[in-house]
């Protein structure tokens, strides 16, 4: 197909009525009472809302002082021009990494755990787990945070990997190491490297090339079925396995999107051709996508209103990081 024939076909099917472009579509059953983020207030308040799924990105993260991937001039691939790499997500391909670790070295001396405190996103998703209304929160992020805020460790699961552990990734060695040893040679500036064989020493993040971690695909595929409510935020969902999971909820789940970017969003070809893939929001059968335009901090705190837990999630932020901050001062 050529593309003045695919700019003709996007047109003549956005100037479509909402009757000619569905009139043989079965559109689901409509579970919130309205799309939005007050209908999904009260769809969690009705207590017909127990499984809830988060899938979180770096975007959650942000206002805890780390940067994220993308924004101009402060993400973290905007500060690693020096290195020229051909495009940003090469640091993350385990071949280039093998080749020329220093730029994801570089990377993780920014992001390395323990140096930030949660926001008040991470705070809202442990009040959720609080509510017993939690299934699980799997989240591309690798700082940990979730688990500092006080989520317990099987709600969740860190979709591409973390920093607890570190392996030497020479031929037929493996050697584990600790997070101390690493994160010490990491802020020295060096490339940490095996004792026993010399090769690198790679915390276990996962990279494109390699394997999602162990366990992961039967997690997502038992936790899925069951989701009653899935929220997105703080991810440009542009890194598969992940952003293609929101796909995986029942028709009828509710979907809430709370993000800087509009992200996920169905092709208009594909939508046109009758393949749902992606967040409806657009579209006049829209029946369960709702998407929340700002910061993650910002949609979680009016959601925390709508439900009438926003002092609750105050006190939360203040107690814990009063905690954290006793901690530090101690060390």
């Amino acid at each position: 197909m050529k593309m003045s024939d695919l700019d003709e076909l996007t047109q003549r099917f956005s100037s479509q009525s909402s009757a000619e472009k569905f009139e043989a579509a079965d559109t689901p059953q409509q579970v919130l009472d309205e799309i939005s983020l007050e209908g999904v207030a009260r769809y969690i308040q009705s207590g017909n809302c127990k499984n809830v799924i988060f899938m979180t990105g770096a975007g959650i993260s942000t206002s805890a002082g780390l940067p994220d991937f993308r924004t101009k001039t402060t993400g973290l691939y905007d500060q690693l021009e020096e290195y020229e790499l051909p495009n940003p997500q090469r640091m993350f391909e385990i071949r280039y990494f093998m080749e020329r670790p220093e730029p994801f070295f570089k990377l993780v001396k920014s992001l390395y755990p323990g140096d930030y405190k949660p926001t008040p996103c991470h705070y809202f998703i442990r009040l959720m787990s609080e509510k017993n209304v939690v299934l699980r929160n799997y989240t591309q992020n690798i700082d940990t945070l979730d688990k500092i805020a006080g989520m317990k460790d099987e709600l969740i699961v860190e979709a591409h990997g973390g920093f607890s552990t570190a392996h030497c990734i020479g031929k037929e060695c493996y050697t584990e190491y600790g997070q101390k040893w690493v994160r010490d040679e990491i802020f020295a500036d060096r490339i940490p490297k095996c004792n026993n064989c010399g090769a690198i020493i790679k915390p276990d993040c996962a990279f494109f090339g390699e394997d999602m971690p162990k366990g992961f695909d039967k997690l997502v595929e038992e936790d899925f079925p069951k989701c009653d409510l899935l929220i997105v935020s703080g991810t440009s969902l542009m890194v598969q396995p992940f952003a293609a999971m929101i796909n995986k909820v029942p028709a009828t789940t509710p979907r809430l999107l709370i993000n800087y970017e509009l992200s996920g969003k169905i092709d208009p070809l594909m939508k046109f051709m009758g393949t749902s893939v992606g967040f409806n929001f657009d579209y006049a059968d829209n029946y369960r996508d709702v998407f929340y335009l700002g910061s993650c901090d910002d949609g979680f705190y009016k959601l925390a209103e709508l439900l009438g837990w926003k002092d609750e999630l105050v006190q939360l932020i203040k107690t814990e990081h009063q905690k954290l901050d006793a901690a530090a001062s101690s060390n």
